[in-house]
C-alpha cells in the first residue's frame, strides 16, 4: 500500500500544479498516471498497484454516481429532450464517427462501428463533477445534460452485454421492485443521524447494496449506486448526505483520473487516433446544440448541456476493453485528451456563452420552450438571487418587511417554496435572455445569494449594464472572489465566515456586559 500511497501524493502534486495555473486538478491525474506509465520500467515500479488503484477508482465512481442520483429527479428522464436527445444523438455520432474510422484507422466495418458507438458517449464522472462543482446539477441545462448521460449509460450497458454475448441474470427482474425499499431506506435515513453513521449508510447504499448488488444481478454496479441514490433524492435530508460524502468522494475520484493515465503509455498510432477524435470534440459539441434547439430548449440550455457533454466517456473505456482490447490505449489517451478540453472549457461556460449568444439566439424555434423563464417581478422592492441556505434566511427575515421576490434555478426547489407560500420564481441568473426581458423598475435592493462566485460577478455585471441604480449585496466564502464580486459593481460582499464569527462575538459582548 506504501506504493499507492507515493502514486496518490504525486497525483495530489500535480493537481495542485495544475490548480495553480487555473486548470481543474483532474488534469494533473491525469498528466501523474501516464508519467509513472513512463518511468515505471526504469524504477521497477511493481504492477500490483494497478490493481488496488482500480479498486479505488471504481469505489470513487460508485459513490460519485450516488451522490449524482441524490439530486437526480426520476421524471426527468421521461422529458422528450432527454429521450429524443440522447437517442438522436448517440445513432447520430455513431455514423458520424464509424466511416472515419473505417478510413483512417480500422478497415472493419463492425469495429469501426463499435468505436463510433463508444465515442458517441459523454463521460458521466466529468460532466457530473463539472456541474456538481459549479452547483448545477439542478439547473435546467444540468438536469438535461444528466438525463441524457444515465440515458447513455444504459445504452452502453446494453452495448456491454451484447460484446460480451451475455445477458442480465433472470433475477435482474427484481430490480423492478427496488423503489419498494424507499420508505424503508426514508426510515433508516432519519435514523442516522449526522454524524460517522451517514457516512457509512452512504456507502453502504452506494458500494454494497447499490453497487454489488446490481452487479451480482449481472447489471451495472454503476446504474445500481445510481439507482439507490435516486431513490433518497426526495428525502429532506439528501443534501446534506451528498455533502457528507463530498471528501471521500473526491478521494477515490483521484484514483478514477489516476487509473486512465496508468492504462499504459501511447504509440505514434494512437496519438493520431486520439489526436484526430480530439478534433471532432466540436461536432459532437455542435450536434448537441442542433438537436436540443430542435426539441425546444433555448439556445443557453443547449449550449451549456451540450458543452458539459462534449468529451467521451469512461465507458467506452469498458466496452472496448471486452470488445476490442486492441484499441483500449488509444480510446484511454482519447478520453483523457477530451478532459483536458473539456474541463476548461466548462470552467468558462457561462462567460462563453455571453460572447456567442447573439450568434447562437437566432437558432432558437420559434415556440414554447421547456426552460421557459418569467421577466415580471411585479411590485417587488428587494429581489433575491438564489434561494440556498442564506438566501432562505434573508426572504423569512424580510418577508414581512418590505414587497419581495425571490429566485431561483432548481424547479425543485421553487415548487417546495411555492408550497410554503413564498414569492419564488423559477429563473437563472446567468441566462441572458432572462436580463434581457427583466424589468427592475420597483427594485431598490437585490441580495445575491447565489452558490456560484461567476454567477454573482455575472448578475452584478449585468444588474448594473441594465441601468440598475440601487443597492446590491452579496456574500462569499473567500476574500478574493469578494473582491470580484465588488470589481462588477456590488455595493458590499459579506463574507460569510467572518460575519458568523462577528455575530457570534457581538452575542458575547451584548452579555458580558448586561
Amino acid at each position: 500500500m506504501l506504493l499507492e500511497a507515493v502514486w496518490i501524493g504525486f497525483a495530489f502534486s500535480l493537481g495542485l500544479l495544475v490548480r495553480m495555473v487555473g486548470l481543474p486538478p483532474l488534469i494533473g491525474y491525469l498528466a501523474a498516471g501516464f508519467v509513472i506509465t513512463a518511468t515505471g520500467p526504469e524504477l521497477n515500479l511493481p504492477k500490483e498497484g494497478n490493481a488496488i488503484i482500480a479498486h479505488v477508482a471504481h469505489l470513487g465512481v460508485l459513490l460519485l454516481l450516488f451522490t449524482v442520483g441524490l439530486k437526480l429527479n426520476i421524471r426527468s428522464l421521461a422529458k422528450t429532450e432527454v429521450l429524443g436527445g440522447s437517442l438522436a444523438h448517440f445513432a447520430l455520432s455513431a455514423l458520424f464517427y464509424a466511416p472515419v474510422i473505417y478510413l483512417a484507422f480500422e478497415p472493419d466495418w463492425m469495429h469501426a462501428l463499435m468505436l463510433g458507438s463508444a465515442l458517441a458517449f459523454s463521460s458521466t464522472v466529468l460532466a457530473a463533477k463539472v456541474l456538481e462543482n459549479k452547483r448545477e446539477i439542478r439547473a435546467f441545462h444540468g438536469r438535461v445534460a444528466i438525463g441524457i448521460l444515465v440515458m447513455q449509460d444504459l445504452i452502453a450497458m446494453a452495448l456491454l452485454s451484447l460484446s460480451q454475448g451475455t445477458t442480465p441474470s433472470a433475477w435482474a427482474l427484481l430490480v423492478l421492485l427496488v423503489p419498494l425499499l424507499r420508505p424503508l431506506l426514508y426510515k433508516l435515513m432519519d435514523l442516522m443521524g449526522h454524524d460517522d453513521l451517514q457516512i457509512l449508510f452512504g456507502v453502504m447504499l452506494a458500494v454494497v447494496v447499490g453497487g454489488s448488488g446490481f452487479h451480482l444481478l449481472g447489471l451495472s454496479s454503476e446504474l445500481g449506486a445510481l439507482v439507490f441514490g435516486a431513490l433518497l433524492a426526495g428525502h429532506n435530508r439528501s443534501g446534506e448526505l451528498s455533502k457528507t460524502l463530498w471528501a471521500l468522494k473526491e478521494f477515490f475520484l483521484v484514483g478514477f483520473f489516476l487509473q486512465i493515465g496508468l492504462g499504459g503509455m501511447p504509440d505514434p498510432q494512437a496519438w493520431m487516433f486520439a489526436g484526430l477524435m480530439t478534433l471532432l470534440l466540436p461536432v459532437k459539441a455542435l450536434l448537441f446544440f442542433g438537436l436540443l434547439v430542435l426539441f425546444k430548449l433555448r439556445a443557453r440550455s443547449a449550449f451549456l448541456s451540450g458543452l458539459v457533454l462534449s468529451n467521451y466517456s469512461e465507458f467506452a473505456l469498458i466496452v472496448v476493453a471486452v470488445a476490442m482490447p486492441q484499441f483500449l490505449i488509444p480510446l484511454a489517451l482519447t478520453v483523457a485528451l477530451s478532459f483536458v478540453v473539456s474541463a476548461p472549457l466548462n470552467r468558462f461556460a457561462h462567460p462563453l456563452y455571453e460572447k456567442l449568444a447573439q450568434r447562437l439566439i437566432p437558432f432558437e424555434r420559434d415556440s414554447h420552450h421547456p426552460d421557459e423563464q418569467p421577466v415580471s417581478l411585479g411590485d417587488a422592492e428587494v429581489l433575491i438571487m438564489g434561494m440556498g441556505r442564506t438566501g432562505s434566511a434573508a426572504y423569512e427575515y424580510l418577508e414581512h418587511k418590505c414587497h419581495l421576490v425571490a429566485l431561483d434555478s432548481d424547479p425543485a426547489k421553487v415548487a417546495q417554496h411555492h408550497e410554503l407560500g413564498k414569492n419564488v420564481l423559477y429563473a437563472d441568473a446567468e441566462d441572458q435572455v432572462f436580463w434581457q426581458g427583466v424589468k427592475l423598475n420597483a427594485i431598490r435592493a437585490v441580495v445575491l445569494c447565489l452558490n456560484d462566485v461567476e454567477a454573482k460577478v455575472i448578475a452584478t455585471r449585468k444588474l448594473r449594464q441594465a441601468g440598475f441604480a440601487g443597492l446590491i449585496v452579496s456574500h462569499s466564502m473567500h476574500s478574493d472572489e469578494a473582491q470580484q464580486i465588488m470589481a462588477a459593481g456590488a455595493d458590499h460582499t459579506y463574507l460569510t465566515m467572518s460575519e458568523a464569527g462577528l455575530g457570534l462575538a457581538e452575542r458575547v459582548r451584548q452579555h458580558i456586559t448586561l
